[in-house]
């Protein structure tokens, strides 16, 4: 929460104006506050502008300044022989001290301003030392004074501060976890705060909103409510560290680690450089220590909490105090410590947050748990496990999957395989309500991550008993959870439509820089600006009603049912290595594969080579080698499995990490049709789709295409009546409007793979990028969709294996089939490949017996034959 209020509704008229005006529009009361000094006004008078001038430099972030103006203030108020007045800057004083580490000597002054004030003027004291009881995490106290606060002025009828005390209040109530009247306060305090003027405090009121939103596991909302305050703080001219918390809070709830670091590093920076609070200081430390661990770097988690620690101490503040100590054991946790000593400090910090009743007490029972199964104190980790277990029946969604898997781990110990399995089951469960909160597609595929270790427990009990079934349930389980439901943002949405144009203008501007050497700094600037701004807007999107709320599940027996004369083979990674799980009829065979390292290792290699046929001098010479770079990549990726697929049509689920395999190199592969799906539930989703009554083609050329996308003159004379771009017709949104709901789509056009920010990856078009944000605002997607350019397929793999790329924006938009590469293709050899899979596809072959007959057609070439093996069929 932020800010802290002040004024005196019993001054005369000017100099209440000030304090007024020092909550709402601060550059014009610190000008005023400034004027009024300039007359040498009386004491009471003078005391007053003091007061508001500290006000301005207390919410700038200038506290040194603000002690200096608030004991002024404090001095002439004592000259004015006022002891109201007397008491208000008192008030005004102690937060400062508080925000500056003094905790002693804050809590002193605002005991002594309260005990010398009474009625509307106590009120108004207590607020402000309800703010501070807030942030030393006393919330009971702080609570009793902010409803005392807000009986007493409700009671003098003093509209501001009454809705002052109930932005405080419910503050409280959220602290103590009543999200539903903590919501109803601000709510009615950001009203009344608007309609009375207090513009800045009306603002924190709405930050303070999503603060509740997030609480409640709405997390779309919750962003939606802290980006429209950091544009009212901006507007204002006031910075907010507490917006920075909150934000890493939330975008940590959503599995968003390294923007959350980021966003609290700049903020810990940005106070560094001037004179800020010291609270603050220590709770973006806090914030940054947080994220960090959870990006996978406890070196500068273990530094920024270390940092924290030795603040929160300085001022006090013990609950505080033992988070940052949780943070510093999991972070040595992190970096492979496993010392008795780390166990006592563990052991330490959970019952010390016990003792404080923090939330995170169970995570630090979970750890020590760990911890002491590890060196064998059984007992020991039975205990804590049982504490961390508590958590799972009550609490947010994130904290109960905490306690089911510490339920599930204290299962394991004892040997109790059902237990486990419930466990894992209904922890995943929670997971599942939780990403069903959440609108955007990264937010959902990013939230996944939280339950990794649930579905390795699972997996490990399936293996014990080698039980391919169970195997092939759990793996399901885990599997494509963002491809379940279709994308939450409404297609029709305007403003975003308008900054993605605006994004294309201006990419297509630093292209045209670039090629002339001209400087680029100011084009870089403002494509990261709508890049940021595009982003946050599908961050807040939310989920489009209950339809969603139900997670579909898989059903085995459908899938046996749905396969036909398909064959499946699912790899599924458990502690690192590969084991393929293979489908046929009604038998489920579990075969072990590679490792992971390996498979991504031979992935790279047979990656490479194929790029260097498509763009070397000699294709003759590094096609000689690619028969055994297949055959390494089939040992590594099947083992023996390899020679139990028959030879019928196949379906190939692999996890995330490698959606980019060139499957036509494996020999087993290599002549027959295989369709490639994130996941068996998925595969059943696209093989029951329909195609669209109508047999509408659209053919689409990008620009800077070498071969000038020679294939699209000759397909438009194979199709009756096809829409065709390119020239210079082929902007954004004709090709969106021409692919939308098409029976075949073919985009001949370069693909962008940004693997700094998958949902940017993009296709270039006349006027500049089509991103993946782009192809999100389709009504449907062409139930075939062809894409014959450059790594049009890839994509990056996050949280369960979840996929953000263009082919995991059309698969819930219903796309039955995409063909795409997963290399840079040579555009020249592109053509015939194409011509041949089009010629199938006309007589009603799937995208994969397509595919297969395609490479078939075009034997011989060793640069045709590398270009056919680049493409993988996803679908049907």
């Amino acid at each position: 929460m932020a800010g802290e209020s002040n004024a005196s509704d019993d001054l005369p008229s000017d100099p209440d104006h000030l304090l007024t005006l020092a909550l709402s529009r601060p550059q014009e009361a610190l000008a005023a506050a400034r004027a009024v000094l300039a007359t040498h006004p009386p004491p009471y008078e003078a005391s007053v502008a003091w007061q508001a001038s500290g006000i301005v430099h207390r919410d700038l972030g200038d506290l040194s300044r603000a002690l200096r103006e608030f004991r002024a203030a404090l001095r002439l108020a004592r000259a004015a022989g006022r002891p109201d007045r007397e008491s208000d800057v008192l008030a005004s004083l102690g937060v400062v001290l508080a925000w500056t580490g003094r905790t002693e000597q804050a809590l002193a002054a605002l005991d002594r301003a309260v005990e010398q004030s009474r009625g509307a003027l106590a009120g108004r004291v207590l607020i402000r030392r309800a703010n501070v009881l807030w942030v030393l995490g006393r919330y009971p106290a702080a609570l009793e004074d902010s409803r005392r606060a807000v009986s007493l002025l409700r009671r003098a009828h003093e509209t501001v501060w009454a809705a002052r005390a109930l932005s405080h209040r419910g503050m409280q109530y959220l602290a103590t976890g009543e999200t539903g009247r903590a919501d109803a306060d601000l709510e009615e305090a950001e009203r009344l705060l608007a309609a009375t003027g207090q513009e800045l405090e009306s603002a924190v009121a709405g930050h303070n909103r999503g603060l509740v939103a997030f609480a409640r596991g709405d997390l779309p909302r919750a962003l939606g409510y802290l980006d429209q305050a950091g544009r009212r703080y901006k507007e204002l001219g006031t910075p907010m560290p507490d917006l920075a918390i909150d934000r890493c809070v939330v975008l940590l709830a959503a599995g968003l680690a390294k923007e959350a670091f980021r966003d609290a590093d700049a903020a810990v920076a940005r106070l560094e450089q001037g004179a800020g609070q010291a609270t603050k200081e220590a709770e973006l430390l806090f914030a940054a220590a947080t994220a960090a661990l959870a990006a996978g770097d406890p070196v500068v988690a273990r530094e920024r909490a270390g940092r924290a620690r030795r603040m929160f101490r300085v001022q006090r503040r013990d609950w505080w105090a033992a988070r940052a100590d949780l943070v510093l054991v999991q972070a040595r946790y992190a970096a492979g410590d496993r010392g008795p000593r780390l166990l006592r400090q563990a052991d330490g910090v959970a019952v010390r947050l016990d003792e404080l009743r923090a939330e995170e007490a169970p995570r630090a029972h979970l750890l020590a748990g760990r911890l002491a199964r590890e060196r064998g104190r059984d007992a020991e980790s039975d205990r804590h496990l049982e504490r961390a277990a508590r958590s799972r029946q009550r609490g947010p969604l994130l904290a109960r999957s905490v306690g089911w898997l510490a339920k599930g781990l204290l299962a394991e110990a004892h040997g109790e395989a059902r237990a486990v399995l419930s466990a894992c089951d209904r922890g995943l469960e929670a997971l599942d309500e939780h990403r069903l909160t959440l609108g955007a597609t990264e937010l959902r595929a990013h939230a996944t991550a939280h339950g990794a270790e649930l579905a390795t427990l699972a997996h490990r009990q399936a293996l014990r008993r080698g039980d391919a079934r169970r195997l092939l349930v759990w793996s399901e389980r885990w599997r494509a959870t963002v491809l379940a439901a279709p994308p939450a943002r409404p297609p029709d949405d305007r403003e975003l439509a308008t900054e993605l144009a605006a994004l294309r203008e201006t990419v297509r501007q630093l292209n045209t820089a670039y090629s002339e050497g001209r400087d680029t700094a100011v084009l870089e600037r403002e494509r990261r600006r709508l890049e940021e701004a595009v982003r946050a807007r599908t961050l807040r999107t939310g989920p489009r009603g209950t339809a969603e709320r139900q997670a579909e599940r898989f059903d085995l027996e459908a899938l046996f049912a749905g396969l036909g004369e398909h064959r499946l083979v699912e790899l599924a990674d458990v502690d690192g290595v590969l084991h393929a799980i293979v489908v046929s009829g009604q038998r489920v065979r579990r075969y072990t594969a590679g490792t992971m390292t390996d498979a991504e290792r031979e992935v790279g290699l047979a990656r490479f080579a194929l790029r260097r046929i498509a763009h070397g001098r000699s294709p003759a010479r590094a096609a000689a080698a690619l028969g055994e770079v297949g055959r390494r990549l089939e040992r590594v990726l099947l083992g023996p499995a390899a020679a139990e697929l028959g030879d019928g049509p196949l379906v190939v689920v692999p996890p995330g990490r490698l959606h980019a395999v060139p499957w036509g190199l494996l020999p087993a592969l290599a002549d027959r049709a295989v369709g490639v799906a994130p996941s068996a539930l998925t595969w059943l989703r696209v093989r029951q789709a329909r195609p669209p009554s109508r047999r509408r083609v659209a053919l689409v050329v990008g620009p800077g295409l070498y071969a000038g996308g020679g294939e699209i003159s000759q397909l438009a004379e194979r199709y009756p009546d096809p829409t065709v771009l390119g020239g210079g017709t082929a902007t954004a949104d004709a090709v969106l409007a021409a692919i939308d709901g098409a029976w075949l789509a073919h985009v001949a056009a370069h693909g962008v793979f940004r693997a700094d920010s998958p949902l940017f990856s993009a296709l270039e078009v006349d006027d500049g990028p089509l991103t993946v944000h782009d192809f999100e605002r389709l009504g449907h997607a062409p139930y075939r969709l062809v894409l014959s350019s450059c790594d049009s397929g890839v994509a990056a793999p996050v949280g369960a294996d979840e996929l953000l790329g263009v082919v995991s924006a059309l698969v819930p938009l219903g796309a039955a089939g995409i063909l795409a590469s997963v290399v840079p293709v040579n555009d020249a050899a592109t053509v015939p490949v194409m011509l041949a899979l089009h010629d199938e596809l006309r007589l009603g072959a799937t995208l994969p017996q397509a595919l297969q007959r395609a490479r078939a057609a075009v034997q011989g070439d060793p640069l045709t034959v590398a270009t056919g093996q680049s493409f993988l069929a996803l679908g049907v």
